[in-house]
């Protein structure tokens, strides 16, 4: 018991000036860094060395201090419980400030890729100790998660069956666009009439009754899916054409192997939107984030 309570006599002090000697391979250069004699750095080391039960740097007149194999095992440790402490601090004063410690994302996994890590990123850098969660699922799963409190925040497509119980916020517009595979029989084709769509198999987002932009049925044999990319897999393989949205169309595994049809109907454009809970207030940091997601939403409408 003794020699486990005096190995935690060593403090957060002595850790930073163990790694900055390691970088600078010199006591008197860290002295000289932190305004202090070269003995108090020294000093602090040999205590660090005591209370760990090893010694971390070989010293040998004139020569530049060198990290023991002891030391250099130790040295990432040392390092991440710093970067540990830092962390705390972040957060803790994120907290003090009203900020959320965690935000969790969910998002439906058709909305355009480049806006949502844009946004992100922009996140990350104003809020650099906030935990952020993101999930991506196909339709319904974003609103579940919502209601079931499992996200904070929510992006989706606007459809008729968004529980009631969700407050929305609409961002931008996606296009979206009649396909075929390059191979299909409907490839060839000019301009495609409605009539002529009929008489060839459709894919189709589901379920039939969500009431998603996109969901009218116009020929009498229709395939079903969940996902758009699903949806562009069975496409790629001439199962039907489709209405998907343009930057799935322009997804680069797929752009090669389909053909955009101009036909005189289509879907209305997508209408993206923000959701999150009535009864839980977005904080700072979410609020920012939907300010984000607008923004590039909007910038590739």
């Amino acid at each position: 018991m003794g020699d486990r309570l005096m190995a935690e006599q060593w403090n957060l002090e002595q850790l930073r000036t163990f790694l900055r000697v390691a970088e600078l391979r010199s006591f008197s250069a860290v002295a000289r860094e932190q305004h202090k004699a070269q003995s108090a750095i020294s000093s602090a080391i040999a205590l660090l060395e005591t209370d760990l039960g090893v010694t971390l740097f070989e010293r040998s007149s004139g020569r530049q201090p060198k990290l023991t194999e002891n030391g250099s095992a130790l040295l990432e440790d040392a390092r991440e419980l710093l970067r540990q402490c830092e962390r705390l601090d972040g957060r803790a004063l994120a907290l003090m400030r009203g900020q959320e410690a965690l935000l969790r994302v969910a998002q439906d996994e058709a909305m355009p890729y480049q806006p949502v890590i844009d946004s992100l990123d922009e996140l990350a850098s104003r809020y650099p100790f906030l935990e952020v969660q993101l999930a991506s699922g196909a339709q319904g799963d974003v609103a579940r998660k919502l209601v079931e409190r499992r996200a904070d925040l929510g992006l989706f497509f606007l459809h008729e069956s968004i529980p009631a119980s969700l407050e929305r916020r609409a961002l931008g517009s996606v296009e979206m666009v009649t396909v075929c595979a390059v191979g299909h029989p409907l490839a060839g084709e000019g301009r495609v009439t409605r009539q002529q769509l009929a008489r060839h198999r459709q894919l189709l987002i589901t379920p039939q009754q969500s009431g998603y932009p996109g969901g009218e049925a116009i020929s009498p044999q229709v395939w079903r899916a969940d996902s758009f990319y699903a949806m562009a897999e069975l496409l790629m393989r001439g199962l039907g054409w489709a209405w998907l949205p343009r930057h799935v169309v322009q997804y680069p595994t797929y752009q090669a192997h389909m053909v955009e049809l101009d036909s005189d109907w289509r879907p209305p454009a997508l209408v993206a939107e923000l959701a999150w809970r009535r009864d839980e207030p977005l904080g700072p940091a979410a609020q920012w984030l939907a300010e984000r997601f607008a923004v590039h939403l909007r910038a590739i409408g």
